[in-house]
């Protein structure tokens, strides 16, 4: 029976997703696991496997760009066996050709067995048709090399190198467009290449930008990573009642705190937490505390999220990504440290994947590296709730009834008050700036 290939649904809000590469062709046989194909949703690029054992095949006219989840794209069957919707023909087809004139004998050349045969129909795979057009070439003018003249995209990719055109993944050149990497540049680099995702991405580290007259204006192309954060934050500003609360915290034992980290581990070469990992440990135990500011809005019902899994904003070139530390009250703050400088790493160099970015319960964006106080952040849907780290500044403070020089910093809480209330908001903003002002409290947790 067959087997439906179709565009997965890889994250809870995910509702399409764009094929950018096939890894096989057309009747190609494949076994169950093997990668089938990459899939770029939200903000991940994603490798497929295949769902069955058996022959793959690729439906025709498929159309480019984002396709809704479910969308069939093809079947595995079994050898032999007929494809839904496709009429059960042979792969090559002989030509319908009126019977030549009869010549006299004595003319007659010496013919064999295989140059009296009918010629057959050219053919193509679908890959090697949508490579070809890509290119702007006729397949029709490519030499096929697989079983009866089929013409697959490596014979694609040998007529464009012999003709020096620039072979691309479709995924490399939608990157190289957006960062301004010239792709024949490139190419003269990988002759008779295909020049991948990963190519572009390694090309972008020396590249040099030359020097250009001074124009009025640019145009920058827009990611689908960058349509997807714009069409959420637009979402969240539309279906959420958004309240932003500011407190200011004494941070100084924070300080102390973290240099005392930093001497003691440093020396050992362990991982020194970032002033993050330690918002990330201290949210995570309020958060115990305050369950409310885990809930979520499902219908007309408000869910109470039995984990606390925390989301940090991490800022890349393709735009703002969102990675999720699991169960943060239970790890230590050598574990979250660990943790969000793999997930911080992984978020830059494009290799985040779905589970990477889903799931989060809660989610901390801090800005005071950049010299920001207080702002006011969007929330991250489905979640109810977000908080706003500042920048920690010595200013003066009143101390044990003393005004003298202390570490503030500024947190802004904005949440939902269709979901939360304004009082359970403000009780856990407090539980932060308690917990800023004297981490004793949650390192004994």
């Amino acid at each position: 029976m067959a087997v439906e290939i179709v565009i997965p649904r890889l994250g809870l809000l995910m509702e399409e997703g764009t094929v950018v590469e096939w890894y096989k062709e057309d009747g190609e046989a494949i076994k169950k696991g093997d990668p089938l194909f990459a899939i770029e949703s939200g903000k991940a690029v994603q490798d497929v496997e295949s769902p069955a054992t058996g022959v793959f095949h690729l439906l025709p006219g498929l159309p480019s760009g984002p396709l809704p989840i479910r969308t069939v794209l093809g079947y595995i069957t079994a050898p032999g066996e007929p494809v839904p919707g496709r009429a059960a023909v042979p792969i090559l087809q002989m030509e319908e050709r009126p019977a030549p004139e009869p010549t006299p004998a004595v003319h007659e050349p010496q013919l064999t067995r295989a140059t009296r045969a009918a010629p057959r129909t050219k053919v193509a795979s679908p890959t090697a048709k949508g490579l070809s057009r890509e290119h702007g070439i006729d397949w029709r003018d490519v030499e096929g090399t697989g079983p009866g003249g089929r013409v697959q995209v490596a014979d694609v990719e040998r007529y464009l190198a012999e003709r020096q055109r620039v072979i691309a993944t479709p995924a490399a050149r939608r990157l190289a467009a957006e960062v301004g990497v010239e792709l024949e540049a490139l190419a003269a680099q990988m002759p008779g290449k295909r020049i991948k995702l990963e190519d572009v991405e390694q090309a972008l580290a020396p590249a040099v930008v030359p020097a250009i007259a001074p124009v009025t204006e640019q145009g920058i192309p827009t990611s689908q990573v960058r349509r997807i954060i714009a069409q959420r934050m637009v979402e969240s500003t539309r279906t959420t009642a958004s309240v932003t609360l500011t407190t200011e915290a004494d941070a100084t034992e924070l300080v102390i705190l973290r240099e005392r980290l930093k001497t003691t581990l440093a020396p050992r070469g362990m991982l020194i937490p970032t002033y993050t990992d330690l918002m990330t440990k201290l949210t995570g135990v309020a958060l115990q505390e305050h369950r409310m500011l885990t809930a979520y809005l499902k219908d007309d019902e408000i869910i109470i999220s039995t984990s606390i899994d925390i989301a940090i904003a991490v800022a890349t070139d393709v735009g703002l990504l969102v990675p999720v530390i699991r169960d943060v009250p239970t790890k230590s703050i050598q574990q979250i440290a660990e943790e969000s400088h793999s997930l911080i790493e992984r978020a830059r160099a494009r290799q985040l994947g779905p589970d990477d970015l889903q799931g989060g319960t809660f989610t901390i964006t801090n800005l005071g590296m950049y010299g920001i106080d207080a702002f006011t952040p969007i929330i991250n849907l489905p979640q109810c709730a977000i908080l706003g780290v500042g920048r920690i500044i010595s200013k003066p403070a009143v101390h044990d009834d003393e005004v003298v020089p202390r570490k503030m910093m500024t947190l802004s809480l904005t949440f939902d008050h269709g979901v939360v209330d304004g009082g359970p908001a403000a009780r856990f903003l407090n539980t932060i700036r308690e917990y800023v002002d004297k981490p004793y409290l949650w390192l004994i947790r």
